[in-house]
């Protein structure tokens, strides 16, 4: 597993710290991330492929830092948003998925065929022409995961991928996400997610205040919480 290191990190917007002092290791396969709103989860996702870069300290992925080296670390790290109508660019589904492979030097069959694989493997193949922002919730997250994961990133970061969508939704993504071979980093809600994770860390107030795995770490936020 890629080894992503937050070493010495605070992150402020204007006057205020929202993340401060995190010094984190991470190189296990599923790393699940818990914490009220406003506590810094979400902060520190973005962190971890360069959406916003750290006011003090650093984050590195396999060494690539990402203030200095972003297109390289954001090569290898994939991020999903809760809202996957920030991250729908294109017209129509193909086309959204293609979008991420530009600048890959593939050829057009290439890009075509894992294009095509993409939205078999996510149950859009019936959909490729459809028009992105008018599938349904649910469909649109899995495009927004497809058009991610067709870039074959080492590291797939998900903030919250599933609060706007229903039980079933939810537990379809829910379901890819376990099948994947790649490192995944989860912020989320839904505590029930993080079964099977290998580890949990605990944010609260702009810190990361328990680190454990996920029975231990979810009992601790749950009394954080009372």
């Amino acid at each position: 597993m890629p080894l992503i290191e937050a070493r010495g990190v605070s992150h402020r917007y204007g006057d205020r710290t929202v993340l401060a002092a995190l010094d984190v290791r991470l190189d296990e396969r599923r790393v699940g991330v818990v914490g009220a709103n406003g506590s810094g989860k979400s902060t520190f996702a973005r962190l971890l492929n360069g959406l916003v870069l750290p006011s003090e300290g650093s984050v590195t992925v396999d060494g690539h830092d990402t203030r200095r080296e972003g297109r390289a670390v954001r090569r290898r790290v994939g991020f999903c948003f809760t809202d996957p109508d920030a991250q729908i660019v294109m017209p129509t589904v193909a086309e959204d998925v293609a979008f991420g492979l530009r600048r890959r030097g593939l050829s057009r069959t290439e890009v075509r065929e894992r294009v095509a694989r993409a939205l078999e493997e996510h149950g859009l193949a019936d959909h490729a022409d459809h028009p992105a922002h008018l599938l349904s919730g649910g469909q649109k997250q899995m495009l927004a995961l497809a058009s991610v994961l067709v870039t074959e990133p080492d590291v797939l970061v998900m903030d919250e991928p599933t609060t706007l969508l229903d039980l079933r939704n939810a537990e379809r993504i829910s379901g890819v996400v376990a099948r994947l071979p790649q490192q995944v980093v989860l912020v989320t809600h839904h505590l029930h997610l993080l079964d099977g994770f290998d580890r949990v860390l605990v944010f609260d107030e702009g810190h990361l205040v328990f680190d454990d795995l996920p029975a231990t770490a979810v009992r601790h936020y749950r009394k954080l919480m009372a």
